[in-house]
Formats: C-alpha cells, sequence, structure tokens
C-alpha cells in the first residue's frame, strides 16, 4: 500500500480526460457539443469547449448521487472541519465518513477518486485550449480571453489539488515535500508527483499569464459571472499567496481583486445563496432552470427547502458555538436559525437548533440554483489577515470593518492587535464562508489542530473523531488505488 500511489493518479485522471475530452469536456452551456477535433477549428468552437468547462463545475462529475461539481466539493471540505453539524442520531448519514477522517483515508473510496479525477479533467481539458488555441482562426482578444481562463483554471485546479494531496505550504522553508503531478500536457504516460514547491511555481506562472491575458476582457450576457475575469484570477493570486504566507502579496491581490465589486446588502444576504446576478458575488457556476440536476446537486444536500431525503432526515445545522458567538444585530445570525422554527423545510422535514437557510433551491421540487465559488466578502478577509500578518493593524482593522459595517449596523471599528486581531479575523472567515469550502483547508494552512470538543449540538456518534493533531499525517489525502494501478511513477502518502 505504500508504493506508487499517484501513478494510478495521473494515468487514472488521464484517462478518464482523454475519454472525457469526446463529450463532457465539449458540453457547452446550456446543451450543445462539438467533437474533439473541432474544438481548435474555430476561436467559437473553443468559446463551446470553455462553456463546457464552466458547466462542468455544477453538473454530475462521478458515480455517486452528490458527486455533483464544485459546489459538492466545497462541501466535501467544510464537513472534514467542525463547522458543519449533522444534528440528528437517526438522520442520513450520507458523507459521513468525511466528518469522521476516513473518506480521504481509504484509498478505496468513490468521492476519493472523484475528487482527484474532477481536478485533473479540468487540467486536461483547459491543456487543450492552452496549447492549441493560438493556431486557432479568429480574433486575437478570442483568442487572449480563452487562453486566459483557460490558464486561470489550470492554475485554480493544481491548487485545489496540492492543499489536499501535498503536505502544507510553509513560507519559511523551500518546500521539497511532494506534491501532485503537474500536467501542462495531455498524456498517458503517467507522471510522477512534483515537490509542493514546483506545484506553486507553476500555478503562479498561470495565473500571472492569465492576468495578463484577461485584462481587456469583459464579461456578458446571463452567465457572465461563470467566466473568470481579471478578478477573479487576481482572487485565485489571492488564496494562493494566503496559502503561502506571502502577505503583501495576498493582501495586494485581494484588494485589486474586490476593485469594483460592491457588497451585497443585508435584504440580499438573506435571500438563498442561489443567484449570481447578487452584486457581490465575482465568480459562480449559472444554473438555469431546465437543467435540473434533482439528486445531483450542491442544493440537494446543502439547500434547507429541497425535497431530498438528505435535507430532511438530517438537515445542516452550524457549529453552535460560532452562531452563539454572533452579535444579535449582525444579519449572518439570520440565515441559521436557533429553532429551527421559521427554516422553509421540505415536506415533512425535520426541524433542529441551529438549522440552516443560507442556502436554499429553487423549491422543494427543484433542486436548481446558481453556485457562489468567490465572493467579495473572501478578498476583504484575506486583505485583513494578510495584514495583520504583516502587523498592519490598522490596515487589518479597516478590511475588516469594511465587511463587517456592512453584516453589522452595530460593529465598532476593531481596537484589537497581534493573535487577537487574527482570531477575530479568522472567526469572521468561518462564519461568512461557512459553506463555501474552506474550512479545511484553512486549519491545515495554518497548521491548526482539527478540535471539536465542546459544541453543544455535536453528535458524538456522527463525526467519530474530536481531535486531529495539526501536522499528522492525516491531513494529507491518500491517492485512490485505481491511481496507484495506472501510475507506477506515483508515491503514496504516509499510510
Amino acid at each position: 500500500m505504500k508504493k506508487s500511489m499517484y501513478k494510478i493518479t495521473a494515468i487514472f485522471a488521464i484517462l478518464f480526460l482523454a475519454s472525457a475530452c469526446e463529450k463532457e469536456f465539449l458540453e457547452t452551456y446550456p446543451t450543445t457539443a462539438v467533437s474533439t477535433n473541432d474544438v481548435l477549428l474555430s476561436t467559437q468552437n473553443a468559446i463551446a469547449a470553455l462553456n463546457g468547462i464552466h458547466r462542468n463545475l455544477y453538473t454530475q462529475s462521478g458515480t455517486v448521487q452528490g458527486h455533483a461539481g464544485e459546489g459538492c466539493n466545497n462541501m466535501f471540505r467544510d464537513l472534514i472541519g467542525e463547522d458543519i453539524i449533522y444534528p440528528l442520531a437517526n438522520g442520513s448519514t450520507g458523507f459521513v465518513g468525511l466528518m469522521r477522517w476516513q473518506t480521504h483515508r481509504n484509498v478505496n473510496d468513490a468521492t476519493l477518486a472523484y475528487m482527484y479525477r474532477f481536478y485533473y479533467r479540468i487540467i486536461s481539458n483547459a491543456n487543450v485550449l492552452i496549447n492549441g488555441i493560438e493556431k486557432v482562426p479568429g480574433p486575437q482578444a478570442d483568442k487572449d480571453m480563452i487562453k486566459g481562463q483557460a490558464l486561470a483554471y489550470r492554475g485554480w485546479s493544481h491548487f485545489q489539488l496540492v492543499q489536499l494531496w501535498g503536505e502544507r505550504y510553509d513560507g519559511s522553508r523551500t518546500n521539497s515535500q511532494l506534491g501532485v503531478p503537474i500536467l501542462l500536457e495531455n498524456t498517458l504516460v503517467g507522471q510522477p508527483r512534483a515537490t509542493v514547491e514546483e506545484v506553486y511555481t507553476q500555478i503562479n506562472k498561470d495565473l500571472d499569464e492569465a492576468i495578463t491575458l484577461l485584462a481587456g476582457y469583459n464579461r456578458t450576457g446571463s452567465a457572465a459571472k461563470s467566466n473568470i475575469n481579471v478578478n477573479v484570477a487576481q482572487g485565485f493570486k489571492a488564496r494562493v499567496a494566503l496559502t503561502q504566507q506571502k502577505w503583501a502579496d495576498a493582501a495586494a491581490a485581494a484588494a485589486a481583486a474586490r476593485a469594483g465589486v460592491s457588497l451585497m446588502s443585508n435584504a440580499q444576504y438573506t435571500t438563498g445563496f442561489n443567484d449570481i446576478t447578487n452584486p457581490e458575488w465575482m465568480w459562480g457556476s449559472r444554473q438555469i432552470s431546465d437543467h435540473n440536476t434533482f439528486f445531483w446537486s450542491y442544493f440537494a444536500y446543502m439547500s434547507a427547502n429541497f425535497n431530498s431525503t438528505v435535507i430532511r432526515t438530517q438537515p445542516r445545522a452550524i457549529n453552535a458555538n460560532l452562531w452563539n458567538a454572533l452579535s444579535d444585530t449582525d444579519v449572518r445570525k439570520k440565515v441559521w436559525d436557533r429553532t429551527g422554527a421559521n427554516v422553509p423545510i421540505p415536506p415533512g422535514g425535520a426541524r433542529v437548533p441551529f438549522q440552516n437557510q443560507k442556502f436554499l433551491a429553487a423549491s422543494a421540487s427543484l433542486s436548481t440554483g446558481d453556485v457562489p465559488l468567490m465572493r467579495a466578502a473572501e478578498m476583504y478577509l484575506i486583505e485583513a489577515e494578510a495584514k495583520a500578518h504583516l502587523g498592519d493593524a490598522p490596515g487589518a482593522r479597516q478590511a475588516l470593518f469594511t465587511l463587517m459595517s456592512n453584516r453589522d449596523p452595530m460593529y465598532v471599528l476593531s481596537t484589537n492587535s497581534g493573535q487577537a486581531l487574527l482570531d477575530e479575523i479568522w472567526f469572521h472567515r468561518r462564519v461568512e464562508l461557512w459553506g463555501e469550502g474552506v474550512r479545511f483547508t484553512d486549519l491545515k494552512r495554518l497548521n491548526q489542530p482539527l478540535n471539536r470538543n465542546g459544541i453543544s449540538n455535536q453528535l458524538l456518534v456522527m463525526v467519530a473523531i474530536t481531535d486531529v493533531p495539526a501536522g499528522d499525517k492525516q491531513w494529507q489525502w491518500l491517492f485512490h488505488q485505481d491511481e496507484l494501478n495506472a501510475n507506477p511513477a506515483i508515491v503514496q502518502n504516509p499510510l
């Protein structure tokens, strides 16, 4: 079990991606498709292929219900943390293996294979465009837009992968620990794991080029925010720099990313986090109503109101400690209900304390909804954290105040500094981005332990595990057995 686990990773992913190029990669928004050979015949065909990547972010991508794109991936990462609660012992236990720290450490688990495959599929599809678009007839502006978005996707996907399968990035040293394979050319030859440092170097190279190419691109149309523009690419840079502890770069990229983007109103905050036209959303998946994905949907698992077994019998709740610590004048307190009495549950649904109503599907019978992937609030929080690490307490307080004075009219400019200021920022990050996929990676990048002790609405029978020390081998995801079998060049993480 300790031999070349990565090999299967690269080969398995590439084989999957090669077959995906026949159909799935080329599925366009909303319904049409073109063949692989036709992708690079014109910029219009290449745009159709790019739209296929956009669509892959919210559609069925695996063999299990819930393997439904980046929204569900966000849920998976948060389930490994301590802030999403399964409150009922007799309710659905779907994906409870993630809570129990079993799924990502089981080499035969379907969700483990799905997550790895999902990002390498995007990388492989992006490579077709990156490596071929310059020879395609069509306007140069279109080529720059297509290549810029493809590069952003490739950088983002490698970033998602290395955060999970690699050891954490340590900004105080050269990171020679093993990361993930870097895929820049589509090949069926299994690739070895690059070092974490090499992966981040490539990520930044891709994102820097993407930012340059996307500088003149303006998104239009009803699905505009499904596309990656220069603000989103800067947002990726901010996330990466924060993880690398490059604080000045993170603060600058976050400020650039949110430029021209306004925060949502308090009224908009309580409408269900399902509408890409929300002014605060920088990037998201636009889903049209005739593309109902039923139980293959983020909202089939994380909404308050869709009529699925999961939602009826195991409604999601927030860590009670987080909710109790919120000011009563903070609008965010309203997106969870202390008793569950006012939540718009599906027919026959359970009501529980601290029940989620942040995310709402279109209706009890329609699981559609736009999926948030990047919001301006995150950029303010990155800027605040980065400046706090730099010792710029006034700058950090101001960035946090801009966000928090919007969320809570009674919030006053923080007087905290040092560790207390960081703790305040991290608290608001946990609340603000609940269900949006950052908790596990935040704990890992900060080298903090998992600590689920003292959560009043948590059931030990559900989580099974309350403590994982910082730096433990369990913070690294294992490579799936299929990947090991297919790629002899892979080295497995510690079992």
